[in-house]
């Protein structure tokens, strides 16, 4: 039977039309006149972030809407967000925002324009005109707490402030100076001068952020005991992978110290698709590099506690990419963190006001001719249903059913937050990351599914059970306390297998820390030999093999970074893997494929850069989520470079009909003494929805409000038992009757 919803999806001014003035009009159905509630909102699912106003272009129908910023609208946004039934939350910058009040003396009657972050040449780092990023003093986290006041007053129920963020090349105001003279209690030394300078002035950049975001945080905690509310305190921010390839410091990890409830992984295409370096070539590599991002985030609330969302943006900051740039990114991005399940959590975009409201270029930067003419337009129909579809399907990702197919799992590659301390002159490590992509891309791209693993956590019981073996170096990043090393050697003792690589040249290793400090009884040339002495071997070991315990240290000489510039240099560290993985009895496996079922969710990618040979094929029955017409497949390839977001119809579904996939939110969902099926559907303005039910025999029509839908707008599926069809999204929503 030709199946009439895979004919494409015409302009969403034609689809109105399509549902003709003589069409049967029957009674509508009888329903609560009230929204059907939604009894999963509160566990919130999904969230997006907006300084907007509430309208019809932007009814996403998530659980949460976070408005943005602190200024005299925020009451009245935050109200007409929460009388359209979100769980309202507040975002703010904590680096940069609209300050001036505090800039200028307005709030505390002192100047703090001196507090501006400025580079070595005097110059101000700003995020636009007078938005600078602060180098926040003491009476800085006072400011905010005064926005966070206006924001709990109005009724949010969580703060989230976002990307506290100090640039590395940073470090030159007179108010980091200040600081600089009260936190070593010396005079300020200029950190280009030498790497022990830069590392220190990341320590206090590092600080600085920690005691702002304390201050807020402790405040919010004090007027939640007054008040008995729960408001929440969260920080939006890009991944220690990012900020470190970026040249930023941020405090990361050490944020659930210092209060916070969780955070949002800030990860998209402008993060990832900066381009890193494999087998001597240096490209994007948007999946991969999305995948350790968020991995890395992840890391630090599975061993710290604390919730985490993941941030999916369907465009990016750069207005000046093309819908099918953005489209294709997107999807490799949304792809990479739907293999961490056990992140059920997502911030479906950033400002769906510049997404349903912009216009982007029908071609592509990389593509136009010299001179060619920019032409703009706004979201193609079939993506806004896309987003729709997929962003209804991110409210059902906690699923207790999990399946992987795909490399060896149980390999972890350690990072610290100092990787962010070793990137400015006068010897900033390698501006690619080499450091950590030399050792997690070789496994990656052999379908093995490597995890970041913070070594500040390394301490906390059980942060490293899950591992079997760890690669690590201390090239471009350093051990920030000697507990790290006792933690390691105890689970290399237990069973563990460590893989180190690294010549001791890093310039790093001369910093002034606590593995050189005389007055402590250190003495050691680089951490990694008191590393190998809590191992129980010399510090100046040979390289190779070394039984520790029931477990094994390989030491490799080799530098990371230098592998990635060698076109075999993948090979090299998989080799190592091999031989430490062999040693410690764990299976050696490579594919070129990952693939993920997280219930009836199928997630996989075809991996490029991989190994020779065939694609995996999966085969049965398919939703396309990634396809606006939503056409059954029956044989999926897993090509280099695919992305797949399915829907297993053949998985067991409960007795009775049911909305398997939809384009809206589908509300209210009941089997009426008539047999008739009803929900609720809802969604944007100037959208299509289409969804998929499961019913148990073929229906005799379809009503829309009590309109019979036309027949060329559904299709039934006799193999699957399933029906598609399509109708407007509406704000306020339709009734669907399927009879």
């Amino acid at each position: 039977m030709k199946d009439r919803l895979l004919t494409p999806i015409g302009a969403l001014a034609l689809l109105v039309t399509t549902i003709p003035s003589s069409a049967q009009v029957v009674d509508p159905p009888r329903a609560p006149a009230a929204r059907p509630a939604d009894p999963k909102q509160a566990r919130e699912r999904t969230c997006f972030q907006t300084h907007a106003r509430w309208d019809a272009r932007l009814q996403l129908r998530s659980d949460v809407a976070i408005c943005y910023g602190v200024d005299r609208s925020l009451p009245q946004r935050i109200a007409q967000w929460k009388a359209q039934g979100y769980i309202p939350h507040l975002m703010t910058g904590v680096s940069w925002g609209q300050y001036q009040d505090y800039l200028y003396g307005r709030f505390d009657g002192v100047r703090h324009v001196d507090e501006a972050q400025r580079d070595r040449n005097g110059r101000v780092i700003s995020h636009g005109g007078d938005v600078y990023y602060m180098s926040p003093g003491e009476s800085f986290g006072k400011f905010l707490c005064q926005g966070v006041q206006r924001a709990m007053d109005a009724g949010a129920e969580a703060v989230h402030l976002e990307e506290p963020e100090f640039w590395v090349r940073g470090g030159y105001s007179a108010g980091f100076q200040r600081e600089w003279k009260s936190y070593y209690h010396e005079d300020w030394i200029p950190p280009h001068t030498s790497p022990d300078a830069q590392f220190r002035a990341s320590m206090l950049k590092y600080y600085l952020y920690r005691r702002a975001l304390k201050q807020v945080f402790d405040f919010v905690k004090a007027e939640n005991a007054r008040t008995g509310r729960h408001v929440k305190c969260y920080v939006p921010t890009h991944s220690l992978i990012n900020y470190a390839h970026w040249k930023i410091v941020s405090p990361e990890s050490s944020l659930m110290q210092v209060g916070a409830d969780g955070f949002i992984a800030q990860v998209w295409t402008g993060t990832a698709r900066t381009p890193n370096v494999y087998q001597g070539l240096r490209r994007e590599r948007t999946f991969e590099a999305a995948f350790f991002e968020y991995g890395s985030m992840r890391n630090v609330v599975k061993s710290s506690g604390g919730t985490v969302w993941f941030l999916n943006d369907p465009i990016e900051d750069n207005p000046d990419h093309s819908w099918e740039d953005y489209r294709t990114n997107w999807e490799s991005t949304l792809t990479a963190s739907l293999f961490w399940p056990e992140v059920w959590r997502f911030e479906v975009m950033p400002w769906p006001e510049r997404i349903f409201r912009g216009r982007y270029p029908t071609v592509d930067r990389a593509h136009r001719q010299p001179g060619e003419r920019v032409v703009r337009e706004p979201i193609p129909p079939a993506y806004a249903t896309e987003l729709l579809t997929v962003i209804t399907a991110l409210n059902d990702m906690d699923q207790p059913d999990i399946a992987w197919d795909c490399g060896t799992r149980g390999i972890g590659v350690v990072v610290s937050d100092t990787m962010m301390f070793q990137r400015g002159d006068p010897s900033p490590s390698d501006a690619n990351l080499g450091s950590f992509y030399g050792l997690a891309m070789p496994l990656l791209k052999r379908g093995i599914p490597a995890e970041p693993v913070q070594l500040e956590n390394a301490t906390i019981p059980g942060a490293l059970a899950p591992y079997k073996l760890l690669v690590m170096t201390y090239e471009g990043m350093k051990p920030m306390t000697p507990g790290v090393h006792a933690a390691l050697a105890a689970w290399v003792r237990a069973g563990g297998g460590l893989v180190f690589l690294g010549d001791d040249a890093d310039p790093y290793n001369t910093v002034h820390s606590w593995w050189n400090d005389s007055k402590a009884g250190m003495a050691y040339k680089a951490p990694r030999e008191h590393l190998f002495e809590q191992l129980g071997l010399p510090g100046d070991s040979s390289t190779g093999l070394h039984t520790v315990g029931q477990g094994i240290l390989l030491y490799d000489r080799r530098s990371p970074a230098a592998l990635t510039y060698q076109k075999d240099g993948a090979d090299q560290l998989r080799a190592l893997i091999r031989t430490a993985g062999a040693a410690v009895h764990l299976s050696y496996r490579e594919t070129n494929h990952l693939t993920l079922r997280r219930g009836p969710y199928v997630v996989a990618a075809g991996l490029d850069e991989s190994l020779d040979g065939p694609p995996a094929v999966l085969r049965g029955h398919f939703l396309d989520l990634f396809d606006a017409r939503l056409p059954i497949v029956e044989s999926v390839r897993l090509d280099p470079g695919s992305r797949r977001l399915l829907f297993d119809l053949d998985r067991p579904r409960p007795p009775g009909p049911a909305v398997l996939v939809s384009a809206c939110k589908a509300l209210g969902a009941e089997t009426a003494t008539d047999g008739a099926f009803r929900f609720f559907a809802e969604g944007p303005d100037k959208t299509e929805a289409v969804v998929c039910v499961a019913l148990t025999a073929a229906p005799k029509d379809v009503l829309l409000d009590g309109q019979a839908l036309p027949a060329d707008a559904r299709s039934w599926d006799d193999r699957t038992r399933t029906l598609r069809f399509r109708f407007p999204n509406a704000p306020a929503g339709h009734w669907l009757t399927i009879r």
